[in-house]
């Protein structure tokens, strides 16, 4: 049966097409789990230097980028990673609605999916903020975290039933962390991972101690908005670091704070091995 002469090059232009959409998936993915894990590292980094008393407080996402801005070539760096995390946030896009990891369908792939889309919604977001900045840099520091946050609450229980809303945003933050920590206990990171045996053993730890902390260090924030949602009240809002914050003022803060750091710095740890050795499969949906 005999072939006719435009179908080869039209079906070695379609493979061409899915492999070049692959492999940007792929490269785009992996520059998000990079500039993930440089976010973490930093974020733990101040974390640790808050715990030893050697910088005021502890900070956020947002602000460590406003830190960054004063940094020699920091708008690079910033703009570099509101580019890796926005192609971060579109790869947790396409495992939620496109199952890219083949989790199936019963309900702990559903809930898996359903925190993937979650924390795509959570990385575009502070993607977006990167950019905001490179505008905004002269604007930084007009209001600090705490005022922020204290904004955002009282905009919040401003709206009907915003005391509902800001206990279920801390509910769903609280649920999260918790989340975290099992994920910690319990899950076989090296499955997510293409490298060798050996290599896959010596790095699920930073995984596993990062995502303990990383869960550990959302409970306290989450407490704070559903505190404020019970109260009624803004002033009760913290942002993540200043949650972070009144632990320190706890007895053995420091040193739970220095454990949430180290943690924390694990999980970026991992974000850079995540870059390097995660399995990517892109979907066929968009693929072409």
């Amino acid at each position: 049966m005999s072939t006719s002469p435009g179908v080869l090059p039209r079906k070695l232009a379609k493979r061409v097409r899915r492999l070049d959409a692959a492999k940007a998936i792929e490269l785009a993915s992996r520059l998000g789990y990079a500039a993930r894990g440089l976010v973490y590292l930093g974020l733990g980094s101040i974390v640790l230097l808050a715990a030893l008393d050697l910088t005021p407080r502890a900070k956020g996402a947002k602000a460590l980028m406003r830190a960054w801005a004063d940094w020699p070539l920091g708008g690079v760096l910033i703009g570099g990673i509101g580019a890796g995390l926005a192609g971060f946030a579109a790869w947790r896009v396409l495992q939620a609605v496109f199952d890219a990891d083949r989790h199936g369908r019963s309900p702990k792939a559903w809930a898996v999916r359903i925190g993937q889309a979650v924390s795509g919604l959570v990385y575009g977001g502070l993607a977006l903020s990167a950019f905001e900045l490179l505008d905004e840099l002269e604007d930084a520091g007009e209001l600090d975290e705490e005022q922020k946050a204290h904004h955002t609450a009282g905009t919040i229980l401003d709206l009907p039933y915003g005391d509902t809303l800001l206990i279920a945003a801390g509910l769903v933050v609280i649920a999260f962390g918790i989340g975290n920590v099992v994920q910690g206990l319990v899950q076989d990171f090296g499955k997510r991972l293409n490298c060798d045996e050996r290599t896959c053993r010596r790095v699920a730890p930073l995984a596993k101690v990062g995502y303990g902390a990383r869960g550990l260090a959302s409970l306290p924030l989450g407490v704070f908005l559903v505190t404020a949602g019970v109260e009624a009240r803004a002033g009760e809002a913290r942002s993540w670091g200043g949650a972070l914050q009144a632990l320190e003022g706890q007895p053995f803060g420091n040193a739970a704070l220095c454990l949430v750091a180290a943690g924390l710095i694990a999980f970026g740890l991992f974000g850079l091995v995540e870059a390097r050795y995660r399995r990517i499969r892109p979907p066929p949906e968009v693929t072409p």
